[in-house]
């Protein structure tokens, strides 16, 4: 896998390995026996139908869940069997951007920011500031540190959100539908955020999305999810292309296909989902 400035991540050393990874809830399985590489240094994409589990593996990789069985590991490090106090240091270094922000509605936009650096670190008050600036005027929102996030556009809560984010510099990012409800002009400032901030400070991204023609645009290596396992693998211009019906359905739009538009509840008699 190539990044998009040309570098080519060591494949040997994935940053995340998972591994035979599953995942229930209550009697539905939500994964089943998963595997997955995520090298350094590329933006890896997961896609695939609502519901499917995408959003899962963010929370399993940042430890918020734990699998029924199988492995997480970051950089060697097992995940899935940390304690909540290993779990806490270790998230110093992953980052994480959420679909609506989840700003504090009762913070200002400067103590938004500044609640992860107050949280991991212990400096002094005058590079607190200086270091939420910098990351405040590198999202182009310089100026507005002591707005309330009531006062904030959609697009500029979601800078503010990464900006927060990405504060601490942390080697892992997570992006759980960063697009989603943007208009067009906020979207492409986004995407061009997370390309450069992967590409300058050598971080290894991690997005979830459902729009297809934007991963497309910055995503290295993507991986489509249905019913529980790894649809399919590979750059956005290889899945493209894929005779996989599921991956070929969900990458052309294309209503007819394995993958059902109504949802089955467990045990029902119709049949629609395998």
């Amino acid at each position: 896998m190539a990044t998009r400035d040309g570098t080519s991540p060591n494949p040997d050393t994935p940053v995340v390995r998972i591994r035979d990874l599953v995942f229930r809830r209550g009697d539905r399985t939500i994964l089943d026996g998963v595997n997955i590489d995520i090298p350094k240094g590329g933006i890896v994409a997961f896609m695939g139908p609502s519901g499917v589990g995408k959003t899962t593996i963010l929370r399993l990789i940042s430890g918020q869940l734990r699998p029924d069985s199988g492995t997480v590991e970051i950089n060697g490090h097992l995940i899935s069997s940390m304690s909540d106090r290993e779990l806490h240091h270790f998230r110093r270094n992953i980052g994480v951007l959420l679909q609506d922000g989840a700003l504090f509605t009762d913070l200002t936009v400067f103590e938004n920011i500044a609640t992860p650096v107050r949280e991991h670190t212990d400096l002094p008050e005058a590079l607190v500031r200086r270091l939420v600036m910098s990351k405040l005027n590198a999202v182009g929102l310089g100026g507005i540190e002591y707005r309330m996030p009531h006062e904030l556009s959609g697009g500029m809560a979601r800078r503010v959100a990464f900006a927060r984010a990405v504060v601490l510099d942390p080697d892992i990012m997570l992006y759980d539908e960063p697009m989603t409800g943007l208009d067009p002009i906020a979207v492409s400032t986004i995407r061009t955020l997370m390309r450069e901030t992967n590409d300058a400070l050598g971080q290894t991204s991690v997005v979830v999305s459902h729009n297809v023609t934007q991963v497309r645009q910055f995503a290295d290596y993507c991986y489509i999810i249905a019913s529980g396992r790894i649809a399919g693998e590979g750059n956005p211009e290889e899945l493209a292309a894929s005779i996989e019906p599921r991956v070929d359905q969900f990458m052309n739009g294309k209503v007819e296909g394995p993958i059902p538009f109504h949802y089955e509840p467990p045990g029902a008699p119709w049949g629609l989902l395998d």
